[in-house]
């Protein structure tokens, strides 16, 4: 089992930058591929980015404006336990809970079922 716990949420100004944690325990913690998703008010869980179990591997969602790649970031420490996404120049959209995921390998790392264990989420709200 894999236990995760997210950090970093709140209530920002659309502009600021935020940093979100998502601190990992268990057996073989490290050895996950990791990915943020976040969920909006009446929509769908979306996903945001993956990290491979090495950090040297990234993925990012793209959306009708292209990818999310530069405006969000995600990266792992050392440990390979923790893992983050930063965000800079927030706006009223990214309004969400943010819910940190850790699974095995896989081709689809857009995909929630691809995960196996999920954090409770950090709720991030984008005040204009």
């Amino acid at each position: 089992q894999v236990q995760l716990v997210e950090s970093g949420g709140g209530l920002v100004q659309a502009g600021e930058s935020l940093r979100l944690s998502c601190a990992a325990s268990g057996r073989a913690a490290s050895m996950y591929t990791r990915a943020w998703f976040r969920q909006a008010p009446g929509k769908e869980r979306e996903f945001v980015a993956q990290t491979s179990r090495s950090g040297g591997t990234t993925h990012y969602f793209y959306s009708a404006e292209g990818s999310v790649e530069g405006r969000f970031t995600i990266s792992r420490d050392t440990t390979g336990n923790v893992v983050y996404l930063q965000r800079n120049g927030l706006k009223p959209e990214d309004t969400a809970v943010y819910y940190c995921a850790a699974g095995p390998y896989t081709d689809r790392p857009d995909r929630p079922e691809a995960y196996e264990f999920w954090g409770q989420g950090t709720q991030v709200t984008v005040s204009s």
